[in-house]
C-alpha cells in the first residue's frame, strides 16, 4: 500500500498557542512573567520546549543557564499536558484531505517529535486520533526525525511500503526525514515555522488542503 504519513505540530494543526503558553508558565514560575509572544514567537514553539524555554533565558540574559533549562524543561511538560488543547486548532480542510486520501486508497499516518504520550493525547482531543492508522512519536522508537526510520516505521504501521509514501511537513527536518529516507516531501506554506518554504527545495508545497489529493496522486501515482 502506498502511504501518505503527516508531521503533527505546524503540518496539521496548529499548535503553537497552548505550547507557549505551557512555555510561560514556566517563567511566571521563575517570577519574569510571559517572555513568549504566540503571536511573533510561534515558529519556535513547534521546534519543542528546550527551544522555547532558551529563547526567553536568551532574552533574560541567561542563555547558557543550562541548569535552570533542565529544571524546567519537565515542568513545561507537565503545563502543556494540563492544557495541551485549547488554544490548538486543526487547518482548514486538513482532515477533509485525510478522510479523500483514505478514499482513494492511501494509508495515512503521522510522524512527529512531539513525545508520543502528548501527541496521543492531543488527537484524542482533538477528535481524530483514529482517522490515523499510525502515529509515531519522538520516543516511540530509538531515532526520531530526520532519520528514515522514523518515517519508515510510519508507513509499516499504517500497512505501507516504505518506499512507496510521502511525508507531509513544515520545516527543514521534514524536509531532511523525506531526503534521507528517498521519498517525496510536500511542504504547507502556511504553518508557523515560516520562512521560504520553496528554498528547501520539496518535491510540492501545498498552499491549501483541498490541493492535497491531487498532488500526492501526482507524487505516487
Amino acid at each position: 500500500m502506498k502511504t501518505v504519513i503527516f508531521d503533527l505540530d505546524g503540518t496539521l494543526a496548529d499548535t503553537s498557542g497552548d505550547l507557549i503558553e505551557a512555555a510561560n508558565v514556566c517563567f511566571r514560575d521563575m517570577g519574569v512573567g510571559d517572555m513568549l509572544n504566540p503571536s511573533t514567537d510561534a515558529g519556535t514553539a513547534l521546534r519543542g520546549g528546550r527551544a522555547m524555554l532558551s529563547l526567553g533565558l536568551k532574552r533574560l540574559d541567561r542563555a547558557h543557564d543550562a541548569d535552570i533549562l533542565d529544571h524546567y524543561y519537565p515542568v513545561l511538560l507537565e503545563a502543556y499536558a494540563k492544557d495541551i488543547d485549547s488554544r490548538t486548532t486543526m487547518y482548514d480542510g486538513a482532515m477533509d484531505a485525510v478522510e479523500t486520501l483514505k478514499t482513494l486508497g492511501y494509508g495515512v499516518g503521522i510522524a512527529t517529535n512531539k513525545p508520543a504520550g502528548l501527541a496521543e493525547e492531543l488527537l484524542r482531543r482533538l477528535g481524530v486520533r483514529d482517522v490515523f492508522a499510525s502515529m509515531i512519536g519522538a520516543d516511540t522508537l530509538a531515532v526520531r526525525k530526520p532519520d528514515p526510520e522514523h518515517l519508515f516505521e510510519a508507513a509499516r504501521r499504517a500497512g505501507g511500503d516504505p518506499a512507496l509514501t510521502c511525508l507531509i511537513g513544515d520545516t527543514k527536518t521534514d524536509r531532511d526525514t523525506a531526503r534521507n529516507a528517498g521519498v517525496p516531501c510536500v511542504l504547507v506554506t502556511f504553518g508557523p515555522a515560516g520562512g521560504d518554504m520553496a528554498a528547501l527545495k520539496p518535491e510540492a508545497l501545498l498552499d491549501k488542503y483541498v490541493d492535497l489529493p491531487e498532488i500526492v496522486t501526482n507524487l505516487l501515482g
